[in-house]
């Protein structure tokens, strides 16, 4: 299954005999809480999920973004409709971060039906999508998570994957080098590490790029299949998107959940800094 949804094949879906659950995750890192927008305005039926308090478990040693307890997880997705058989597509306001968390989170709990659109929020705007200020009151779902459906990696399997297999790191290239650090506490990279910046996987307008062209990228990385592909950024959360890249470019890939935020605050692990690899 193609893990992204072009807003007319979502429009067609939503007018035919099985609409998808619609999940509206829009987040800004460091920012206001984003319900008001919601509030204001999204697509119709859509429910809103909150990254920080449902996506995520508390902050901590388990860096800014840990994973949410499955069954704190499970409630949430029931509470918005899902079910164990029903479509899900989630959006966000157009950076795909949050809404690739959301895919990666229902995927690693075992959910074979979810799909991000592709360009979120902007592009539902921009082919005359209708929203609405009203906030539904969705039927309980049945989902139960069990995770384990996609790779998982913690701070060894990390460095191990970074020795033996291939291992990105979605950030952007001048946080990788260690030349600016804005969030956590030490710059630079896990050792062995190759610079992936997310943000090269899509388009000016946020859609992603052909498939064609992420499997060209990847492969030019390494990650052609051939290896083991891990990837981390941050908290968790761009790299989600990056392992999104790499299934549209039909790569799998595992995803260090605890990122840069766990890394850089264990003292006893290295650090490297500068344009390659170390």
């Amino acid at each position: 299954m193609n893990p992204i949804v072009s807003v007319s094949e979502l429009t067609a879906e939503l007018a035919g005999p099985r609409p998808p659950v619609l999940l509206d995750v829009r987040w800004q890192l460091g920012g206001p809480d984003q319900r008001p927008e919601y509030e204001a305005g999204h697509l119709p039926g859509a429910v809103y999920v909150d990254l920080d308090r449902e996506l995520a478990g508390p902050p901590g040693a388990g860096g800014r973004h840990p994973l949410p307890e499955p069954e704190a997880f499970g409630a949430v997705l029931r509470r918005a409709g899902v079910g164990t058989e029903t479509p899900v597509v989630a959006y966000d306001g157009g950076l795909g971060w949050a809404a690739a968390r959301l895919w990666w989170l229902l995927r690693w709990t075992g959910h074979e039906d979810v799909r991000v659109l592709d360009g979120g929020l902007p592009a539902w705007l921009a082919a005359g999508g209708r929203v609405t200020a009203d906030v539904p009151s969705p039927e309980e779902g049945d989902f139960k998570p069990n995770p384990g459906a996609m790779g998982l990696l913690d701070a060894d399997g990390a460095a191990a994957l970074a020795r033996a297999g291939v291992l990105l790191d979605a950030r952007a290239g001048e946080r990788y080098r260690g030349e600016v650090e804005p969030i956590d506490p030490v710059g630079g990279h896990v050792p062995g590490a190759l610079s992936a910046p997310t943000t090269e996987n899509v388009a000016a307008d946020g859609t992603f790029r052909p498939a064609a062209e992420l499997a060209e990228r990847f492969r030019a990385l390494g990650a052609d299949g051939s290896a083991p592909v891990g990837v981390y950024c941050g908290s968790g959360v761009s790299g989600a998107h990056e392992v999104l890249a790499l299934a549209v470019a039909g790569v799998p890939a595992a995803l260090y959940a605890g990122s840069w935020s766990e890394w850089s605050n264990d003292p006893t692990r290295p650090v490297a800094t500068g344009p390659e690899a170390g």
